[in-house]
């Protein structure tokens, strides 16, 4: 029995709430505080969408070079705390910024957005890479694996509905007490800032790495990143699929405020409809690793796959009635959030796989797709969305009810249809493609121990 595996379960796990928070924020909300709340004109938003678009590709696409230096990083402290550290406290500088009122409008606007836009990508890349590239250096366990994976997971969920949850109610509030809404989002995202710092101290001081269990190696150069990345065929398959599926799943949750202020009616709904599925999701982490003995991860992903189709079909052909809205919504955030963490799992194991097909572990380069294509997803969901509202006539209405019902029929049809589609594909392309079940990886495991490549 590993003595730091509790330790490191509940240590690495907390230290994702508050970043979840400040993500949540960001990737689902700034298009809302852009629309409804600075309420800038058509013609400034459609240059602020392009740059979410064109930045969260761009900071995508740098990812895997983030992970090179990460992996390449030798200091005392390990390489992975290093850029945890630094990049949590300009990330929450740089969240600040996001949601600051300057008092600038016209093109200057455009140019600060850019750039605190830039901050946050960069800032939160080095973060996010470090942290998630840390997990399989904690055990190479499958089941340790999938429990530390969970716990994280659901902590990321709590830190993720609490926002949901809670932004309506809190900006009110705050607006209330400072006499502007442009100034809670302010305080909101510094207190959300704090509290992610906070969170990363826990993983710092608390993670144990076991670094004496892998074999020392050279450093990786941009060739061996391309390597690392293009003949893992394993890792691309799992990464093209992810990709779809978080395309689907952001754009889905990133139209949930404008559903309930504008087809729904009732804007103050969606923090009761967004704790009713907080609550949904993180049950069903918290009972993955029980499903995990009883059934293989092919089994699991295929039920959660069905749950999903289910609850979007029934959200597409439910009345504006709640218990019909919220029976699939729990629908699709159980089965997402089994999903999500199988991706998780799988994306780990391709390490290993990479270590014994290419002679080499790469953590920080394989993991380095997990924020690429959280990046991705998001900035095709934000192109979606914010391409959505504005032909909608949603950034026009002054009221719910000035938006026609062609409009509302464009939002669903994006908010659900589109998605849909993406996550059918996402779950076809893993069942062709994706071949490291629990017998091949314990193969691996074997082999790698005796080639001296794991000592344990």
């Amino acid at each position: 029995m590993d003595k730091h595996a509790v330790r490191n379960r509940y240590a690495f796990g907390l230290g994702t709430i508050g970043r979840d928070m400040v993500y949540a924020l960001v990737s689902m909300y700034l298009i809302f505080y852009l629309t409804d709340i600075l309420d800038l004109p058509n013609s400034i938003l459609w240059w602020l969408n392009f740059i979410l678009m064109g930045g969260r590709i761009f900071d995508a696409v740098n990812d895997p070079f983030m992970g090179v230096i990460v992996d390449n990083t030798r200091t005392r402290f390990g390489k992975f705390k290093p850029w945890i550290a630094s990049g949590a406290l300009l990330t929450g500088l740089a969240v600040i910024l996001l949601f600051t009122d300057f008092g600038i409008s016209g093109p200057g606007y455009v140019v600060l957005f850019a750039f605190s836009y830039l901050f946050w990508e960069v800032s939160y890349t080095a973060n996010d890479i470090s942290y998630w590239s840390m997990l399989p250096s904690l055990s190479v366990s499958q089941k340790e694996r999938e429990k530390i994976g969970a716990f994280a997971k659901i902590c990321a969920n709590v830190g993720l509905f609490t926002v949901v949850a809670g932004i309506v109610p809190i900006t009110t509030a705050l607006g209330q007490a400072y006499g502007s809404m442009k100034t809670a989002y302010t305080v909101f995202a510094a207190a959300l800032a704090v509290i992610m710092c906070i969170g990363q101290a826990v993983t710092l001081f608390g993670v144990k790495e076991h670094k004496e269990l892998y074999q020392h190696e050279s450093s990786t150069s941009l060739k061996g990143m391309v390597k690392a990345i293009f003949q893992n065929d394993q890792l691309l398959f799992v990464a093209v699929s992810m990709s779809l599926f978080m395309i689907g799943y952001m754009t889905t949750t990133s139209f949930g405020l404008y559903f309930f202020k504008y087809a729904y009616g009732d804007e103050g709904m969606y923090s009761i409809f967004a704790v009713i599925l907080g609550i949904s999701q993180i049950t069903a982490l918290a009972v993955f690793p029980l499903f995990s003995r009883r059934f293989n991860r092919k089994s699991m992903y295929s039920a959660a796959t069905a749950m999903v189709v289910a609850g979007y079909v029934l959200f597409f052909f439910s009345p504006m009635d709640m218990l019909y809205i919220g029976a699939s919504g729990i629908l699709i955030f159980i089965g997402q959030a089994f999903i999500q963490l199988l991706m998780l799992m799988f994306l780990a194991d391709t390490v290993e796989y990479g270590q014994w097909k290419l002679g080499k572990r790469n953590d920080s380069v394989t993991f380095s797709l997990q924020p690429f294509i959280n990046k991705m997803g998001g900035a095709l969901a934000s192109g979606i969305v914010g391409t959505t509202v504005i032909l909608s006539g949603i950034t026009d209405a002054a009221r719910p009810s000035d938006v026609s019902p062609e409009g509302l029929m464009m939002m669903k049809a994006a908010m659900l249809i589109l998605p849909l589609i993406l996550i059918l594909i996402s779950y076809l392309l893993y069942s062709k493609k994706y071949r490291i079940d629990e017998v091949m990886y314990e193969q691996i495991l074997e082999d790698l121990r005796g080639r001296g490549g794991i000592s344990l």
